[in-house]
């Protein structure tokens, strides 16, 4: 009989509690979380570490100069790369007169390659200045050396090997040649053609009509070791961006 009021006791007890928490409007475990939570809040903020206020910076002497080198190195190897690139791959250069028309205009910006470069036909070449002209020109290679030309004046066609040219390019499609500027100082066979020497190229420009290319004795035929490279496309002006061969 006492055990069993007791037991009753107990439970009675359990429930008052729970009742209070209720009433609360919290219960146990919530009231626990919080208590964790607002602990925590306090002391991590006491032991967090404080940020140190920000402070100008004033550059030291030693810093000054090594920015100073830096720049400097940077500019040196800029120049040094641009220097590798003009000596051993690319160079820019400038189209003068209007012998390449409509391939090539005058002034046109034109990005040259020299490296290891061997002259073959059909390429747009840039020659250096000779005796008998001070400034380097520009011409298409028609025939390298060992090949046999035949210059067709009077069926306005031209033969290498044999085979005729089909000239697209050219800026009067009426005519291959339209200007004749002689050819007699060239070894012609008795059927008017001839054999380009070795070392040599025979180059004549796309405007027939005005150019004065390797049919003339001031050009001649072309010593491969005055070939300054070959021309790969335009870079300037803009309108005329893009390559050279189509």
């Amino acid at each position: 009989m006492s055990e069993e009021k007791t037991n009753r006791f107990s439970k009675d007890e359990e429930a008052v509690i729970d009742d209070a928490s209720a009433a609360d409007g919290v219960t146990s475990d919530e009231s626990g979380d919080e208590f964790e939570k607002q602990f925590k809040a306090v002391f991590e903020d006491e032991e967090a570490p404080q940020k140190p206020k920000e402070k100008f910076r004033v550059m030291d002497p030693d810093g000054f100069t090594a920015g100073i080198y830096d720049w400097i190195r940077c500019m040196v190897f800029a120049v040094a790369i641009v220097v590798c690139c003009l000596t051993f791959g690319f160079r820019l250069v400038e189209v003068d007169g209007t012998s390449m028309n409509d391939t090539l205009a005058h002034r046109d910006k034109v990005i040259v390659t020299d490296l290891f470069y061997k002259p073959h036909n059909n390429d747009i070449i840039v020659i250096s200045h000779a005796e008998n002209y001070q400034k380097p020109i520009i011409k298409r290679v028609i025939a390298i050396g060992g090949q046999n030309v035949k210059l067709d004046y009077e069926n306005d066609r031209i033969f290498v090997d044999g085979i005729e040219l089909s000239e697209p390019y050219l800026k009067d499609v009426s005519s291959t040649f339209s200007g004749n500027f002689g050819d007699k100082y060239l070894p012609l066979n008795d059927d008017g053609s001839f054999v380009v020497p070795e070392g040599k190229v025979f180059v004549m420009g796309d405007n027939r009509q005005v150019s004065l290319d390797s049919r003339s004795e001031k050009i001649n035929l072309i010593d491969v070791h005055d070939i300054i490279g070959k021309a790969q496309a335009v870079v300037w002006p803009f309108n005329h961006f893009g390559g050279v061969y189509k």
